[in-house]
């Protein structure tokens, strides 16, 4: 029999921003429902950041044991055994998963419906033998892999974040198609574990990011082995024997590349099918569901969270870190009535190649963009930092934009443990801090962090070491 249960707030989607908002409204005292028709802890849990970073890491121990010997250890080629790396893949899922389980939700107050969620109306809510009824809903629905238009794909198995985890032996070829983030690091880490690679992309690898601190990343992957092709147009694929084969273009030049194994890592599709938005009178397109900075859609008591969000003047941002600030803003919104809104001038990100590339902010070219000359840009090389030299990991720079009055516009971060060492450039935006906030901290010796440290001094190296700083010292020393 059908049943009809009233809430304060319904959720659909258990991904990163559905769970925060359940975990948070229920706690504080909200009536809650959440829906999912899939996997509890959605894409990013099960097929993206967490076995994604858990093959990296298994890459990078690898790679750690074929480069040993710069250090005095005896070093090899690694046997890499993919059935055990795909167990480890699986534990590190598994180890994670009780956090987002049913069963934690349920103890939380949540109620929980295990089926495809659709809206019937404007207040209600459709899941399997149920009907929700509630004064708010949230859409956390986030997204798939796309598959782009390429004649022949549909002929050819291939691979997406969904099922790349999943396999059991060594691709002996492995094509990816995309160099955004997934795909280079994707790529990086089946070359590091002893796969042949050819990246593919139509305009430049993580083309996104300044090329200043891409090209650092870049051409790591090139000394690992991976083959870019970039500037290309792809004309076809198709079988070939017990592979697959790739036709190219690129500058009039043809090329064909046979491999044993297809990714496809070209992009994100909103999850927006089949949810009813038309009856529930919202507004949206193939690029996600509009929303003003308070993440309310054209119907005010439904909010939209994570990678289905598309907010009016800002655009989207496909980050589980994002899906997590949206739930802190629906919250306050929903429950609090507050006019909490979005603001994305401290958004960081960071992609997981080696060596890292971390952002945030504005890059140069924006800065000079919006503010012309009166930028000022800051570098540091790792090759300056005796950590690094230390761990023979001296790739790379920080490079942070500084504007009127010393104020931090932005920073990328090239190098090892790029993302730990964005934060303090995150705190030091969304608090509006100026440059000798960082240049005047202690900075413990010998730690990577002192890139920081060494990038906003040298904001005063210019005028502390002036021949106007000279003639000064040298009146003072005169007076006695």
């Amino acid at each position: 029999m059908s049943k009809t249960l009233e809430a304060d707030l319904c959720i659909i989607g258990a991904g990163s921003g559905g769970l925060s908002v359940a975990a948070g409204a229920s706690q504080m005292g909200a009536r809650v429902v959440l829906i999912e028709k899939g996997k509890m802890g959605g894409d990013c849990l099960n097929y993206g950041c967490v076995p994604s970073k858990a093959m990296i890491a298994a890459a990078d121990a690898a790679d750690a044991v074929r480069h040993a010997g710069r250090f005095g250890v005896n070093g090899h080629e690694p046997a890499v055994d993919y059935p055990a790396l795909r167990d480890h893949l699986r534990g590190v899922i598994a180890a994670i998963a009780p956090h987002d389980s049913v069963e934690r939700f349920e103890g939380l107050g949540v109620t929980v419906i295990q089926a495809a969620g659709r809206f019937t109306g404007p207040r209600e809510v459709v899941a399997g033998d149920v009907t929700v009824k509630a004064k708010r809903f949230v859409i956390a629905t986030g997204s798939t892999a796309a598959v782009p238009p390429i004649p022949g794909l549909a002929s050819v198995p291939f691979l997406t974040n969904e099922t790349v985890f999943d396999l059991g032996e060594r691709p002996e070829h492995l094509i990816v198609i995309g160099g955004g983030p997934i795909g280079a690091e994707l790529a990086q880490a089946q070359r590091r574990l002893g796969a042949r690679v050819s990246l593919l992309e139509v305009a430049k690898v993580l083309g996104k990011d300044d090329p200043e601190v891409t090209d650092v990343a870049r051409r790591r992957l090139v000394g690992d082995g991976v083959e870019i092709h970039e500037g290309i147009s792809i004309k076809e694929v198709a079988p070939e024997g017990n592979g697959i084969a790739v036709e190219l273009e690129r500058d009039g030049e043809e090329i064909r590349l046979v491999g044993s194994h297809l990714l496809v890592a070209a992009g994100r599709k909103v999850n927006v099918d089949g949810l009813g938005l038309e009856a529930a009178g919202v507004v949206h397109s193939a690029k996600g569901i509009e929303v003003d900075a308070r993440l309310r859609s054209s119907n005010k008591r439904i909010f939209a969270a994570g990678d289905v969000a598309l907010v009016e003047g800002l655009g989207a941002y496909q980050f589980t870190h994002v899906a997590g600030y949206h739930a802190g803003i629906i919250i306050r919104n929903a429950l609090f009535k507050l006019p909490a809104k979005v603001n994305y001038d401290a958004l960081p990100w960071v992609t997981y190649t080696d060596p890292e590339i971390a952002h945030v902010g504005l890059t140069e070219a924006q800065a000079r963009k919006k503010h012309g000359d009166k930028i000022r840009v800051l570098r540091w090389s790792f090759a300056e930092n005796d950590r690094a030299q230390a761990e023979r990991a001296t790739e790379g720079l920080v490079k942070v934009v500084v504007g009127a009055r010393g104020r931090v516009l932005g920073a990328s971060i090239v190098g090892p443990q790029a993302g730990e060492l964005l934060h303090p450039w995150v705190l030091a935006i969304s608090q509006g801090l100026k440059i000798g906030a960082l240049a005047n901290m202690i900075a413990p010796y010998p730690t990577l962090g002192e890139v920081n440290k060494r990038a906003a001094g040298s904001y005063y190296t210019p005028s502390l070491f002036s021949e106007r700083t000279k003639k000064i010292v040298r009146f003072l020393q005169w007076l006695g």
